[in-house]
C-alpha cells in the first residue's frame, strides 16, 4: 500500500486502536468506526445481559459486552501490552495486579488511545452495514449512526483504499450443537450472558476450553466450593508452563 491512502477500520478495540496508529504513521489518512460509544471493544463491560441464555433467538436485543464483573486475565501484563507501549502497573492506580481486572485494561487501551492522539480519528456511534468493492482497488463502506443502542439512522456511502476489519469473534457466541441443549436452557450458557460472576450449575456440567481459557476454569474451580456433581474438560492446548497437565489427566480433570 503506498503513501497517502484513505483507510477505514472498522472496531476500537484493542487491534483496531494499533492498526489505526500504524497506518498513520504510515502516512495514510484514517476513518476508524466504532458502533459504541467508547474505545476498548470486548473490554468494555455492560451489567445488561440478553433475554435468550443461549443467544440463539434471531429477535433477540444484541448485548454486545461479554465480560463478568470480576473477570481478570488470565494473561500476565507483560504478554498483553503493545510492543512499544508496555501494560505496566501505574503507581496509585487502585488495580496493580499483575493479572489485571478488565477495568485495568480498559484504562491501558483509553492511554494508549490518548497519548497516540487516536481519539481523533474515532467516529464513535457509527456502525458499518456494508462493505463492498468498488472497481480496482477501491472500497464501498456503508455506515448509519446507531440510535439507542440499534440502528436508526440514515446510510452513508464513503470510499476507501483500503478497510481493516477489527470487530473481534466474540459479540456473537458460538453454541455448540448438543442434542436436548435447550431443555436445560435457564442453566445452559457462556459468559456473555452472566453479567455479575461466572455460571454455577448444579448438575453435570463440561467445559471446552482452549488456550489459557483452561487454566482460568481450573482456577476458578480451586478456588470456590462449586456444587458441581461432576465436571470435565475437554481442551486441545496443554498450559504446560502453569498446570501439572499429567496429573490432571490422572485425576481425570482434563482429558
Amino acid at each position: 500500500m503506498t503513501a497517502n491512502r484513505r483507510v477505514a477500520v472498522i472496531g476500537a478495540g484493542a487491534s483496531g486502536l494499533s492498526a489505526a496508529r500504524a497506518l498513520r504513521q504510515e502516512g495514510h489518512s484514517v476513518a476508524v468506526f466504532e458502533r459504541s460509544a467508547g474505545i476498548g471493544g470486548t473490554w468494555i463491560y455492560s451489567t445488561a445481559v440478553e433475554s435468550d441464555h443461549l443467544s440463539a433467538d434471531p429477535n433477540r436485543k444484541i448485548v454486545h459486552s461479554s465480560l463478568y464483573d470480576s473477570l481478570r486475565t488470565n494473561l500476565p501484563r507483560e504478554s498483553m501490552g503493545f510492543f512499544d507501549y508496555p501494560f505496566v502497573a501505574v503507581p496509585g492506580e487502585e488495580d496493580c495486579r499483575r493479572f489485571a481486572g478488565h477495568r485495568e485494561v480498559l484504562r491501558y487501551l483509553e492511554d494508549f488511545a490518548s497519548e497516540s492522539g487516536l481519539y481523533d480519528l474515532i467516529r464513535f456511534g457509527v456502525e458499518v452495514v456494508r462493505v463492498e468493492m468498488e472497481g480496482e482497488g477501491r472500497w464501498s463502506v456503508v455506515s448509519r449512526s446507531v440510535v439507542g443502542g440499534g440502528g436508526g439512522g440514515d446510510d452513508e456511502n464513503e470510499v476507501f483504499d483500503g478497510v481493516v476489519v477489527c470487530v473481534g469473534h466474540y459479540t456473537e457466541p458460538r453454541v455448540a450443537e448438543i442434542p436436548g441443549i435447550f431443555l436445560f436452557s435457564n442453566s445452559a450458557g457462556n459468559k456473555k450472558n452472566n453479567a455479575i460472576s461466572p455460571p454455577i450449575f448444579d448438575n453435570w456440567q463440561r467445559e471446552y476450553n482452549f488456550g489459557p481459557s483452561i487454566y482460568h476454569a481450573l482456577k476458578v474451580d480451586s478456588f470456590s466450593h462449586s456444587p458441581y456433581k461432576k465436571k470435565s474438560y475437554i481442551t486441545s492446548i496443554p498450559y504446560l508452563l502453569l498446570i501439572d497437565v499429567k496429573h490432571l489427566q490422572m485425576l481425570g480433570i482434563v482429558r
